[in-house]
């Protein structure tokens, strides 16, 4: 296996620890931020193995499979913890994970039939959107962690409540995020419909 691949099962790995880190606040201080750099550490090797990929040559259909596969394990994770917590709104992760449901759906037609359906650009683009998203709402979760520990005075953003503010902004994110999902989800049904073909 080559160390592109690694990194991508090193991403799947990771998630336990992360999921460890976002339920277990009651166990481990400053929970969010644990969280936060997990999240951070496997979304980079998802820059990381795509880079040395294509870099060394190193392309193969384990890695246009399981690439995003991992991403979708550790995104999906992160938001349905988030659901729980009520830092997204249910209908929106539903949203996103049903668009997820449709292209993996489309990825095991297309390997039955020889093809590998490989990410395009709105794909990465929802990836993009959504690590940017889920990074920013630990974050901010991680800011109003250390003002309910009294590490830092609570604050107003704009004249508002700031802890409304960043929880409001983070929801925010997060629906831009579905928005990319649905969009991407859509190009990959258009680009691959022949795959789908109820004649046949």
């Amino acid at each position: 296996m080559n160390l592109p691949n690694r990194l991508t099962i090193a991403r799947i790995c990771i998630v336990p620890a992360f999921l460890i880190a976002m339920l277990a606040q009651d166990y481990i201080g400053l929970h969010y931020l644990w969280a936060l750099i997990l999240f951070l550490a496997a979304s980079y090797t998802d820059h990381l193995d795509g880079k040395l990929a294509r870099k060394n040559g190193q392309v193969t259909n384990f890695g246009k499979f399981m690439d995003p596969l991992a991403d979708k394990i550790l995104v999906m994770s992160a938001l349905v913890c988030f659901v729980q917590f009520g830092l997204a709104d249910s209908w929106v992760v539903i949203v996103i994970l049903a668009r997820e449901f449709l292209v993996t759906g489309l990825r095991m037609i297309a390997a039955e039939n020889g093809r590998v359906i490989a990410a395009n650009k709105w794909g990465k683009a929802k990836t993009v959107s959504q690590i940017i998203a889920i990074s920013a709402v630990l974050a901010f979760q991680f800011i109003l962690e250390l003002v309910s520990l009294g590490n830092l005075s609570s604050f107003t953003l704009g004249g508002a409540d700031g802890a409304f503010i960043l929880t409001w902004f983070g929801s925010f994110l997060i629906l831009i995020s579905a928005v990319f999902a649905v969009i991407s989800g859509l190009v990959y049904l258009v680009q691959n419909i022949g795959l789908v073909d109820t004649t046949k």
